[in-house]
């Protein structure tokens, strides 16, 4: 989770010079010369006669411009022709179903997307003035299959059991940064004297363990992120001229270059802070997402991330007794989201290769053995809530969506288990990784690094070694 805070301030009106302003003043207006009425009478005929000669000229003489795209941050604008071989590979009842149940519930892709009974047209700009047309496979008929680059189990080699997930493709995307680009992201404390408690250095060691254990398991595993820095080469001094334009778009009324680090409580409404979230929360996801659909192709993609309570000052946590655990599936547009030419376009990309049933049943059995192997209570986000919503009857489950979630085209996964500034999870870090087991707070234990990825490990098996028997 995230506790970044953007406050939206109300911006005052701007007022343009008008070559009147002199008449509106409370001043009196020296009475209009000859000449002044000469010029006046020229310029009018000058437009009447503009206005005649533009009556005769054919229509498409002079096209309107193309209304500008409007986009997330950094993002670009989509080309809405990559959707035609989607074309009748989803019935309505099927397209419908995702919309309202999964990726836009609550009706708010009703904005954008009109559903007919043959076809759904979708807008292409918020002004609507280009649409895309999306036609709907014959529900009689055999669908054709939605094209994707991964692979579900109908399609992987034969496996044993010692090896379920062999031919199967995972990439291990370890969440955030490690190293001194943690401290940027805000991901980490320290108390005293103690081992730094830093979320990006804590993801990528459990990968590897886990790599390891999948490799076992007959997978082959490829890594998003393998060492502690960004994927970019962006930086985020590249990025200062996109972090004021966004402020301005946010409108911020009291913009500044730079801030007085994380305790500075408008820090948000600097352009160094706003670059910086730019860096690793946009262009290095758009980053990693080019690995994962351009280079390594997986069948799936596990987002390992640890989750955290708010802790204030980085130098003096606040420890507390909460402690749990949850998954997280992309779904749950907003309306404002749906809004954003680039989002409406990965939403439907996202929707029509038909992740969702991979990501569903694959996360009911990891988040049962991890539930099993750690005794960790179901995290529960405050509802209702536009942003997230629930899967009915999985109490772990939660459709959300992020950045990642929606930009990477195969079964994708976010698993967020333990809270870093709980007490006992504190313990365990100081604790290290270690073989075996050790006693901490009277409990014999693994590491919680081993933990996490024996429990992920065994869930994935647990899935594989079921669904290969059909």
């Amino acid at each position: 989770m995230n506790f970044h805070k953007r406050f939206n301030h109300v911006g005052e009106a701007v007022s343009f010079p008008s070559p009147w302003r002199h008449l509106s003043q409370g001043k009196q207006a020296a009475p209009p010369t000859i000449s002044t009425v000469a010029v006046i009478c020229s310029v009018l005929l000058f437009f009447i006669a503009g206005i005649a000669r533009g009556q005769n000229e054919p229509a498409h003489a002079n096209p309107p411009p193309a209304p500008p795209s409007e986009l997330s941050p950094l993002g670009k604008p989509p080309d809405w022709s990559r959707l035609e071989i989607f074309q009748k590979t989803i019935t309505h009842d099927d397209f419908a179903r995702l919309l309202n149940d999964v990726y836009a519930p609550d009706g708010v892709w009703k904005a954008t997307i009109t559903i007919n009974d043959d076809v759904a047209v979708i807008k292409e700009n918020a002004a609507g003035t280009k649409t895309f047309t999306l036609k709907f496979a014959d529900p009689d008929s055999k669908t054709k299959r939605a094209p994707h680059y991964w692979r579900g189990v109908s399609a992987l080699p034969p496996a044993t059991k010692k090896k379920p997930l062999a031919g199967l493709k995972i990439a291990l995307d370890p969440g955030h940064l490690g190293g001194t680009w943690a401290r940027m992201e805000e991901r980490w404390y320290v108390i005293g004297d103690s081992k730094p408690v830093c979320e990006g250095d804590m993801t990528l060691l459990t990968a590897k363990i886990l790599a390891r254990k999948l490799r076992a398991l007959g997978a082959t595993v490829l890594f998003v992120r393998s060492t502690p820095g960004p994927v970019t080469d962006v930086r985020p001094e590249d990025l200062h001229d996109a972090a004021l334009a966004e402020l301005k778009r946010q409108q911020i009324r009291f913009v500044r270059e730079d801030y007085d680090g994380p305790a500075d409580p408008i820090r948000q409404n600097s352009v160094k802070w706003e670059s910086e979230l730019l860096f690793y929360r946009t262009a290095e996801i758009h980053a990693r997402a080019k690995i994962v659909n351009g280079e390594l192709h997986p069948d799936l993609t596990l987002c390992l991330h640890y989750n955290a309570e708010p802790w204030g000052d980085e130098t003096k946590p606040t420890l507390t007794d909460k402690n749990h655990f949850h998954l997280i599936i992309n779904g749950s547009c907003e309306a404002g989201e749906l809004a954003l030419d680039d989002v409406r376009f990965e939403m439907l990309f996202k929707l029509l290769t038909r992740s969702y049933p991979v990501e569903l049943a694959v996360s009911k059995q990891v988040a049962a053995t991890v539930a099993q192997e750690t005794g960790l209570p179901a995290y529960t986000y405050a509802q209702p809530s536009a942003s997230v919503h629930p899967v009915p009857d999985e109490p772990y489950l939660w459709l959300r969506n992020l950045l990642a979630n929606r930009l990477y085209r195969n079964p994708t996964i976010y698993i967020e288990p333990y809270v870093m500034n709980n007490q006992l999870v504190f313990d365990r870090v100081q604790a290290g990784d270690y073989e075996g087991e050790k006693e901490i707070d009277g409990v014999m234990r693994k590491s919680i690094y081993r933990e996490y990825a024996d429990a992920v490990a065994d869930g994935l098996a647990a899935y594989y070694r079921e669904a290969r028997k059909k």
